[in-house]
């Protein structure tokens, strides 16, 4: 699997179109989602810059997704169309390869597991 990260610089006013547009469920997942190794949009906002945003794209493969944008090029620049209109700037950070994926309890905190109630102890 890989992500391909995209840094994007949204004017003020069109935050809100940039967002519906580009988060999950919006225009540009929606294109891609009948394509072939494709899983999903993550769209980040920095918490310092509300205009500054973050895309990440996950795809089994960097070869499919060429080969998605190669099969719906009218859509696919229309698109870019759009977010020229409502960006300052555009900017792949790359495409990075998931080496492991974790998931971090707090202290004492362990996951349920099956034999244990919902109240902490054992039934």
């Amino acid at each position: 699997m890989i992500e391909r990260v995209w840094e994007f610089v949204v004017k003020g006013e069109a935050r809100g179109f940039f967002e519906l547009a580009y988060g999950p469920g919006g225009a540009w997942s929606n294109l891609l989602a009948q394509c072939r190794g494709f899983h999903g949009t993550t769209l980040l906002r920095d918490t310092a810059d509300p205009r500054r945003y973050l895309a990440i794209e996950l795809w089994d493969a960097p070869v499919q997704r060429e080969d998605a944008l190669a099969q719906r090029q009218d859509e696919y620049a229309a698109l870019q169309a759009s977010f020229a209109e409502w960006t300052t700037s555009q900017t792949e950070l790359g495409v990075f390869r998931i080496m492991a994926e974790a998931t971090v309890y707090p202290r004492g905190r362990a996951p349920r597991s099956r034999g244990e109630s919902r109240r902490g102890g054992y039934a």
